[in-house]
């Protein structure tokens, strides 16, 4: 999740896209120049550990949209794909 959260941070597209679930991502991620995240806030995690094949984050991330401070909260699911771990979606 953090990892994710410093990639559509730093506008690294590929990366977000690679962790992303293959039957669930979109082909591609649309840059917006006037967005930019600026804090992640995790709230509660549950599974993602060794012998799990889900886990779930619920996350507060804070951003700027042109200047004005916005806030996204999600649960999300993260599952194992070809041994590593990969967002599939909200929940």
């Amino acid at each position: 999740m953090r990892s994710r959260f410093s990639a559509f941070a730093l506008d690294l597209s590929d990366y977000v896209l690679h962790s992303w679930l293959p039957e669930t991502r979109p082909d591609e991620l649309e840059s917006d120049p006037a967005l930019r995240w600026v804090r992640l806030e995790v709230l509660e995690s549950t599974g993602g550990g060794l012998f799990d094949a889900e886990g779930f984050v619920e996350f507060r991330a804070h951003y700027r949209d042109g200047g004005t401070p916005g806030v996204m909260t999600e649960r999300s699911r993260f599952v194992r794909h070809d041994g590593r771990w990969v967002y599939q979606g909200p929940v």
